[in-house]
């Protein structure tokens, strides 16, 4: 049996309601959002105006040393970062993973942060202390020696290249300059630290005073100061400047 039952059309009567009329103004709307988001914007940043500082400081957390600095900057130019994260999130499958979740304060000195968005290789937030310096030169020289299934090209040119020194007291003089507390003390001794700290003959003293915890040796195992020197040293004191074992957090901020 057939239903001929039949919707009636509108009639005159039919106005249409108040949210159909919104949602048909295009300008009604757009301004209308501008102003939801204006006001959620204000409300979420107006509260940082009145914080002396948005970061829980945490005990162990300094500067980076020259040689790791430089480090730094070749694990930026090569692009690591778009293949490895810096950033443990507060989740089970993170933290059983990679170790305690990122704190704010262990960027605090990264001009940029080297969070990531993507992983194609593990995360390396915790990577320091976990492989020996050995691993870690074998995995840039031919990353498949040491992980068969690894996509990761091959650096082994970093091994054959002199790290370029005459920036580093610049490099540094720029990273204070916008607000990583590096004294003039540590600008005038970059150029000597930078070697120092792959030369167990050198002030090592006044290296580990300026930089304490500073890992001091020869990264690489070969006689020069190379580039592989650096990443390797940068990539050795990531994660480990917070002692985890007596860490509590701030339950207040």
């Amino acid at each position: 049996m057939t239903d001929t039952t039949q919707t009636p059309a509108p009639t005159a009567d039919d106005k249409p309601t108040f949210h159909q009329r919104f949602e048909r103004n295009a300008t009604l709307l757009m301004v209308s959002s501008l102003l939801v988001v204006s006001i959620g914007g204000i409300v979420e940043i107006a509260p940082l105006f009145w914080l002396e500082n948005t970061i829980e400081e945490v005990e162990g957390v300094r500067p980076y040393s020259p040689l790791e600095l430089a480090g730094r900057d070749i694990y930026i130019r090569e692009g690591c970062y778009v293949c490895h994260s810096q950033m443990i999130r507060p989740m089970r499958d993170e933290v059983e993973r990679y170790g305690h979740y990122s704190l704010a304060a262990e960027s605090m000195y990264d001009h940029p942060f080297q969070w990531g968005s993507k992983r194609t290789g593990p995360d390396l937030a915790r990577v320091g202390g976990r492989y020996s310096d050995e691993w870690h030169v074998d995995h840039l020289i031919d990353p498949q020696s040491v992980v068969p299934e690894s996509v990761m090209p091959k650096y082994a040119f970093l091994a054959d290249t002199a790290l370029d020194t005459s920036m580093i007291e610049a490099t540094v003089s720029t990273h204070a300059f916008v607000g990583v507390p590096y004294t003039d003390e540590m600008i005038e001794a970059a150029a000597s630290d930078i070697r120092v700290q792959v030369d167990p003959f050198g002030d090592i003293d006044g290296l580990l005073e300026r930089y304490p915890g500073a890992q001091v040796r020869n990264f690489d195992g070969l006689p020069a100061l190379t580039e592989m020197d650096a990443l390797v040293a940068y990539l050795q004191i990531l994660g480990t400047m917070v002692d985890f074992s007596t860490f509590e957090p701030d339950a207040s901020r």
